[in-house]
């Protein structure tokens, strides 16, 4: 940042503009690792020691570091995914294969998306290591946590944003936020990875609090949480989201080896059928409140059909299930329904 707009900010904001003002190495060294014997700890720790020494500043440091992290981890998975709904010899795996996206269509998400990150997330991700120290969040500390505690606190992450996610879903289906937030997200009746994030600000803003609230939350009753377990988490959390709405189920999918997991057949379902499956990384809430039996008594039709007559079942059976849901989504539109039907 340039000299006359440090000065600027010291003048009218000096708490801000503490923010942007770097060290030299030294100067870093000492503030940051004054009493921590760097020659003491493994390659990583060394590594992530130098790049705060480097940057001579935690918080572009950390606000750099999450931002980059996340644009890597969200577009790395999802790319993948426009590369595969490319080469036809995977529709054998996918769910919905007579819906394909147009060139446009995913131009358009993406134009969404890149302006979401920028506008909406990008600041409130340079935000994040004040608020981090606020809740005491280890961030440039070294060394990091124990991986027994790491894989304990990012369990507890899933099943926490698992629960938000579930009922913020719900709500965002109500008539209101539904019509003026949520309908932008429902324009894929067959999503696609890259969707995973193709939503209204305030969507994002809401949805996202499931994500980063369970770190917060862990913090006022523990104080071994290091923010690198918090990237962890939030790099399985991005895969999750963006495999969820990839639109392919694999034989070797997660849900085949986890049986509660939900993943992508259980999501698709959700934009096919429109009010069911609101869950994210697990079935259990919508198994417990019946929010999922549309797709359960699907299931159970689809297991009664010859492998031969499967094919042709399923594209009817999909061109029904959009209907009705296409329907559903107008009567929420029209507030004449306030909450998801089961069957």
């Amino acid at each position: 940042m340039s000299a006359v707009a440090i000065g600027f900010l010291q003048k009218y904001a000096p708490v801000v503009a503490d923010q942007f003002i770097t060290m030299n190495a030294t100067q870093t060294q000492n503030a940051l690792y004054g009493d921590v014997n760097l020659e003491a700890l493994n390659w990583l720790e060394r590594t992530w020691a130098s790049y705060y020494i480097w940057m001579g500043n935690p918080v572009l440091a950390t606000g750099l570091m999450s931002f980059m992290l996340h644009e890597i981890v969200y577009f790395g998975r999802a790319i993948p995914w426009l590369i595969i709904g490319a080469i036809p010899f995977f529709n054998q795996w996918k769910i919905q294969p007579d819906k394909v996206v147009t060139k446009a269509q995913i131009w358009k998400c993406t134009k969404v998306v890149l302006l979401t990150h920028f506008t909406c997330e990008l600041p409130l991700i340079y935000a994040f290591h004040p608020i981090c120290c606020y809740f005491g969040m280890a961030t440039y500390e070294v060394p990091f946590s124990p991986i027994g505690i790491m894989a304990a606190q990012i369990a507890f992450f899933f099943v926490f944003e698992d629960m938000f996610h579930y009922w913020a879903h719900r709500a965002l289906h109500y008539g209101p936020l539904y019509k003026n937030i949520h309908k932008l997200h429902h324009e894929f009746s067959a999503p696609i990875g890259l969707a995973a994030e193709y939503a209204h600000p305030l969507e994002v803003l809401i949805l996202a609090q499931g994500t980063i609230s369970g770190p917060f939350l862990y913090c006022l009753f523990r104080k071994d949480l290091h923010i690198l377990t918090v990237y962890i988490w939030i790099t399985l959390r991005l895969w999750q989201a963006v495999d969820a709405h990839s639109g392919y189920d694999f034989p070797w999918s997660l849900r085949h080896f986890i049986p509660f997991w939900a993943g992508a057949d259980h999501h698709d379902y959700h934009h096919m059928a429109f009010n069911n499956c609101f869950s994210t990384s697990f079935r259990w809430w919508d198994f417990s409140l019946g929010t999922d039996s549309k797709y359960h008594a699907y299931k159970e039709r689809m297991a009664k059909v010859k492998a031969s007559q499967r094919a042709k079942w399923e594209k009817d059976e999909h061109e029904k299930i959009t209907k009705e849901g296409l329907e559903a989504e107008r009567l929420v539109l029209q507030g004449k329904i306030s909450k998801p039907k089961t069957l």
